[in-house]
């Protein structure tokens, strides 16, 4: 998106990428479609240790601008789910756009080949890669995190940074599955089991599905949590957002006879309901709990407390938090401040979006912010 923005706007671009074919990681997300954009997209939607950071670049570019340049491309998408946008076809379909907007700009491509060196003197960076060189007098990071390196994804972009002096905030796996220890192990047998819940870390509250795991908890819900929660935390599930207090009471003078898990069912799958009730020790009919027990049963499934023993790490995670500091890069422009000329752009800074497009959102817009400044 940046070598397309800049060569459009006059300027020689070359574009290098040491995979040996453009936009993987697009390949692959949003389960081949690729969930581009999210019509929600706000700046608070986004982790950063400067929480506005992200703020001007996306004012700048919006989902809309982009959804213009999907129509222009006649890319036929859809809405799925909380203002997530999808391909109807295939994630093939942006990448090949982003190639084709490259080439009406005349960027070069070399791929296959990583970095071997970048110098920089006399306001000119050089580039070595393979047997072949290139000097510019600017040089754009695009190169993301390490999440997913069986990809290729590497930490390129925190050692370049570190190279010219820029600040790295420590990068850590995010939108990524949690791990239970063998305290949990009870939850650990529900394997395949979801439900819509509502996960709390910290302040950030998500309501989606929640899925358990031979290793833990993971889905929607639960990847999103996963970028606010830190090791030693724990996570609160509601596994009855829709339940007012009062309601076990309410069914007991209802259905005097029933259980506890009779009383859930329903509401929750077999299998979970089975788990939390053993877990939570009350049985026999409802008429013989006092209503003192019943509203603490209440209380345990409204807040549900896990504390994870760590997260499936990089190999899963669907991006990284953290990166490089967002002290050191001008807002409008993604240029580092003390070295003019050189940007970093995208997951490879220290913003670090919702699950749902919202990365792919900042992706575009960090871009052309950046692809802007570059051609003045």
């Amino acid at each position: 998106m940046c070598a397309a923005v800049a060569g459009q706007r006059g300027k020689r671009v070359l574009l290098i990428d040491h995979a040996d074919r453009p936009g993987k990681k697009i390949l692959i997300s949003g389960g081949g479609r690729c969930n581009f954009t999210n019509i929600g997209t706000a700046h608070d939607r986004f982790l950063s240790a400067n929480a506005h950071f992200a703020r001007s670049a996306l004012a700048r570019y919006t989902p809309a601008d982009f959804l213009d340049l999907v129509a222009h491309h006649r890319i036929a998408w859809h809405e799925k789910t909380l203002g997530q946008l999808f391909c109807d076809g295939s994630a093939r379909q942006i990448v090949d756009m982003l190639l084709d907007e490259g080439a009406r700009g005349g960027v070069e491509l070399a791929l296959g080949h990583p970095i071997a060196a970048i110098d920089h003197a006399d306001a000119r960076f050089r580039v070595r890669w393979g047997n072949r060189s290139a000097e510019a007098p600017a040089l754009v990071v695009a190169t993301g995190g390490p999440s997913i390196p069986k990809m290729g994804a590497t930490g390129f972009a925190y050692d370049l940074a570190r190279q010219f002096r820029l600040k790295v905030v420590e990068p850590r796996p995010a939108l990524v599955p949690l791990t239970l220890g063998n305290d949990e192990q009870l939850f650990r047998t529900l394997s395949g089991v979801s439900a819509n819940v509502v996960a709390i870390a910290g302040k950030a509250a998500f309501r989606e599905a929640a899925l358990f795991t031979h290793r833990g908890l993971s889905g929607p819900a639960i990847l999103q949590i996963s970028s606010y929660w830190r090791h030693g935390e724990a996570v609160t599930i509601d596994f009855l957002p829709d339940h007012t207090p009062g309601w076990l009471k309410q069914a007991k003078r209802a259905t005097p006879r029933a259980t506890l898990v009779r009383a859930l069912a329903g509401t929750l799958p077999e299998r979970l309901v089975t788990a939390l009730v053993e877990r939570i020790g009350l049985s026999g009919e409802l008429a013989n709990i006092p209503d003192a027990k019943l509203a603490a049963a209440e209380q345990t499934l409204a807040a549900w407390h896990f504390t994870p023993n760590g997260t499936e790490g990089f190999a899963k995670a669907e991006v990284t938090a953290g990166g490089v500091s967002t002290a050191g890069l001008s807002s409008r422009t993604l240029e580092a401040r003390e070295v003019p000329g050189l940007y970093f752009i995208g997951e490879a800074v220290d913003v670090t979006g919702w699950l749902g497009g919202y990365n792919f959102q900042w992706a575009w817009a960090s871009a052309q912010a950046a692809g802007k400044a570059l051609a003045g």
